[in-house]
């Protein structure tokens, strides 16, 4: 993390750590993605490392290459958002809002200062698996989150029961690899003991009225995959282009 090369807006290394990190040029983008990442994600495996393409900045990395793939002459950035603590995948934190309440403040903090800074960018949220509750309790909140695409897949939820009800602008997409382990997880929502357990309806369901984007056989942790339909797809969308639907 410490080569000359790499580019961090913030890093605080207590705790679990967190870090955001740009790859491009943040200033002068036209189309910035951002990264928000699930349950499991802190420094020790924010990479690169092993299977790159499967941590937080081999991701990034993998969609800002994606991008400048599929659009040359354009001028994107890839931010990796690690600013909230997410849940461990085995912990009753993952099945509650309460990681992604705290996430939602910072993500909505963090999306004022990018605009700010480059008020012309076309911003969006590439919300991966506990990521899109994250993005989905951001946009819950009064005054909406203004950004041009909200983007859910590996998704267990978001907490709302339709797109219709995140205040927001934004165009919202939803995909699940074919291959996703996440498909086979309930959507509910469930008061237990004075809390809600689960994040009710599946993002790619056709009643919660996200538009669906194909993600190929995609498991859980390949969305971002070199060479993948997921990826590819996530490329379009973030550069403000039609992906590709499923078939049927």
């Amino acid at each position: 993390m410490g080569t000359p090369e790499r580019q961090f807006l913030s890093f605080d290394g207590r705790g679990s750590g967190r870090a955001v990190e740009v790859l491009g040029g943040l200033r002068t983008a036209d189309r910035v993605a951002v990264l928000v990442p699930g349950s499991d994600t802190s420094l020790d495996t924010f990479g690169p490392s092993g299977t790159a393409y499967k941590t937080l900045r081999g991701s990034a990395q993998a969609v800002h290459e994606e991008m400048r793939r599929s659009a040359p002459r354009g001028h994107s950035a890839v931010v990796a958002w690690l600013g909230y603590q997410p849940p461990r995948t085995v912990s009753t934190d993952v099945l509650t809002t309460g990681r992604a309440d705290e996430g939602a403040s910072e993500l909505r903090r963090f999306v004022g200062e990018l605009r700010a800074a480059n008020p012309s960018a076309q911003v969006s949220l590439l919300c991966h698996s506990y990521g899109s509750v994250v993005c989905g309790r951001a946009a819950n909140q009064a005054g909406g989150l203004q950004v041009a695409n909200i983007v859910l897949y590996g998704s267990p939820g978001t907490s709302v029961d339709s797109a219709a009800q995140l205040q927001t602008t934004a165009r919202i997409w939803a995909a699940r690899g074919a291959q996703d382990w996440i498909k086979n997880v309930p959507n509910m929502q469930l008061g237990v003991l004075g809390t809600t357990v689960g994040f009710g309806p599946d993002p790619v369901s056709r009643g919660f009225g996200a538009q669906t984007f194909d993600a190929g056989d995609a498991r859980h942790s390949d969305y971002h995959r070199p060479g993948s339909r997921s990826l590819h797809n996530l490329a379009l969308i973030a550069l403000g282009r039609t992906p590709k639907v499923p078939h049927g």
